[in-house]
């Protein structure tokens, strides 16, 4: 990869076209270099809150984040939100050392509003140079096997980390690449590429901001831990989707999901299921050879047993426990249910989720906040709404995240 020289970014330009308010709110901090101060890689708080969708795919919307969202999510009682964003909202593919000015001062904004209502920003690149777990676009390049794709992810990531390098750690983090999975449709991704494209992310990042804290994704969709990143000193960022029959029935994105049977919560695991969680196992035992968590996970009896709280614990809790124990700080980036998955089932789920979660001492938040997956107008048919200024609340779903 070819030495960037990236563009300093002036202080007085940056401010330039802000209002008072956000500019103030992003200058709220005690000198430069603050970064150093609040949370570590090492122990994360337990932040709970939300993700904001408005520059999740570019091609639908890419939309100013909304004040209300973080006033009422601090209102509530939380104090985090996760901001999953592609790099088509201020850049383009075929000309990626592009940034477009106003949308990045919409994204100053967020952060603003993040430190106006007391919540911590998370900026997540889920489409990022080369990669996205949305293969629904295609990349012009490859992430994990084009250097031009990772000097260009390296490029975004500095341009964020200079533009923020006086913002506390205890306001902002970086969560770098979403829900890391396939390097092409038929190779997964493994733990020493992963650990290639991450340590020059972090670099690139600490080359502008050497403090500030990171964030990254498990491999196999967030799912399991890399050990082998433990030495960059970042926190990792699990998932809470399994078993997908629960989180993902009739979810158009995924195959088969149309065709499998209403879920239940505990969820039997029947043959076709462990057949499938069998030839998985096998497939990863390949890819992950060389890590030590994932190894011990795929001889554990319970993969083969119902989904039910004790899976819930050796499946999703203990791996992580094993990568907390190494001094990497966890925390849960996404987690929920589709709307189809009858209201009863998804709220059992959830709360035996968030007790292990409550219990092992990790935040989260929720996939999403408005939409098909929140609290705010989730179109379920089986949900008795309640009117919260002219949107609809399932209160029952709120009330359980308030109470975990």
């Amino acid at each position: 990869m070819k030495l960037i020289m990236f563009p300093k970014i002036d202080r007085r330009d940056f401010l330039k076209g802000l209002s008072v308010a956000t500019a103030a709110a992003l200058l709220d901090v005690k000198a430069s270099g603050a970064t150093s101060a609040g949370p570590t890689a090492r122990k994360l708080p337990r932040w709970r809150g939300f993700n904001l969708l408005e520059k999740f795919i570019a091609s639908e919307q890419n939309a100013p984040f909304r004040e209300a969202d973080f006033a009422w999510i601090a209102e509530w009682g939380f104090d985090f939100v996760r901001l999953p964003m592609s790099y088509y909202c201020w850049s383009d593919p075929h000309d990626w050392k592009l940034i477009r000015e106003p949308i990045m001062k919409e994204i100053d904004q967020a952060l603003a509003l993040g430190r106006r209502h007391g919540i911590h920003v998370c900026m997540n690149f889920h489409r990022a140079p080369g990669y996205s777990v949305d293969r629904s676009v295609q990349e012009p390049f490859n992430l994990w096997t084009d250097a031009e794709a990772l000097e260009a992810c390296v490029y975004h990531w500095r341009h964020f980390a200079a533009r923020y390098k006086d913002v506390p750690n205890s306001a902002l983090s970086f969560d770098l690449l979403n829900e890391p999975g396939l390097v092409t449709e038929k190779q997964f991704l493994d733990d020493a590429t992963y650990f290639r494209v991450v340590k020059a992310l972090v670099e690139g990042i600490r080359a502008e901001s050497p403090d500030r804290l990171i964030i990254a994704d498990g491999l196999a969709w967030g799912n399991v831990p890399s050990p082998m990143l433990a030495p960059l000193g970042i926190a990792q960022s699990t998932r809470g989707y399994q078993p997908l029959p629960v989180s993902h029935w009739k979810a158009e994105w995924i195959d088969g999901a149309t065709q499998w049977p209403a879920p239940t919560w505990p969820l039997p695991e029947t043959a076709a299921m462990a057949a499938a969680d069998r030839g998985q196992i096998e497939s990863f035992r390949q890819v992950f050879k060389g890590n030590p968590i994932f190894a011990k996970l795929a001889d554990d009896p319970v993969l083969e047993k119902d989904w039910n709280r004790e899976r819930i614990q050796h499946q999703l809790i203990r791996p992580w426990q094993e990568l907390e124990a190494m001094g990497v700080g966890v925390h849960v980036g996404e987690f929920g249910a589709h709307h189809f998955t009858p209201h009863a089932v998804a709220l059992a789920w959830m709360h035996d989720l968030l007790d292990a979660w409550k219990t092992a001492g990790w935040g989260w938040a929720l996939w999403n906040f408005r939409g098909t997956f929140g609290v705010l107008d989730s179109e379920r048919t089986d949900v008795k709404y309640e009117d919260f200024r002219g949107h609809q609340l399932d209160r029952e779903m709120l009330e359980l995240l308030r109470s975990s």
